[in-house]
């Protein structure tokens, strides 16, 4: 694939198929994500990779903590209710995914088992959890960071034929997550990525986001005006 087709064609993956992902492809996939730019290249990014009965346990205990009322303890800053234009955009790919998985508004239980997926990463072959190192924590440059590896990791994924998705969800509970994924307390957990080959069909893998145009994200300044 060229940049370009990596860029425009790939996808949010939320349906995978129950195919293992080697672990040769994943580090090859990592080493290039870690080519993102970082602060003064401090690269304070790390990755702990589960598959198998470890992120079966995650899933169940994920679950299991979600579903009894357990308050959530992401380690980073939630955004809280979105409103204006941002509630629109996130309405407005909920509306794209329920309509491509046939869910209506007052089925409660599609709904639910909807939620109950983003629990469990998806039901992917692969998490990522992405942490970076507690020592430069409290500022917004690490995050910062974090997010630039993260697309550089989606994009190489799907240069290599993998699927991803990039889910909060899946850390909800992070004493679950650093117990299974032996994360170490020097490390702070910032996201996980769901990772495996894509089932072509399952409806919503072909969702594609509406994204806002050029002119309405960007402002010239000190360009003249030109006539092509």
């Amino acid at each position: 694939m060229t940049y370009d087709d990596v860029v425009t064609g790939r996808r949010s993956i939320r349906g995978y198929l129950q195919k293992p992902v080697p672990m040769a492809v994943i580090r090859e996939v990592i080493d290039l994500a870690m080519r993102a730019p970082s602060s003064l290249n401090t690269q304070p990014w790390n990755f702990y990779v589960v598959a198998g009965a470890p992120l079966d346990r995650i899933r169940a205990g994920n679950t299991e903590r979600n579903l009894a009322g357990v308050p959530h303890s992401r380690e980073f800053r939630t955004q809280g209710e979105y409103a204006g234009v941002h509630r629109e955009r996130q309405v407005e790919i909920a509306k794209q995914l329920f309509g491509a998985m046939g869910i209506a508004r007052e089925d409660k239980a599609a709904r639910q088992d909807w939620v109950l997926r983003g629990f469990r990463q998806f039901d992917a072959p692969v998490s990522i959890v992405v942490t970076y190192d507690r020592s430069v924590h409290g500022g917004d440059i690490a995050p910062f960071d974090c997010g630039a590896v993260v697309n550089a990791l989606v994009n190489a994924a799907w240069s290599r034929g993998l699927g991803c998705v990039i889910n909060s969800q899946g850390i909800m509970q992070s004493p679950v997550v650093r117990e299974h994924a032996g994360i170490s307390d020097d490390q702070v957990i910032m996201i996980c990525v769901a990772m495996g080959y894509p089932d072509d069909s399952f409806p919503a893998n072909a969702v594609v986001s509406k994204r806002k145009s050029v002119d309405e994200a960007v402002t010239f300044v000190g360009f003249e005006e030109t006539v092509e």
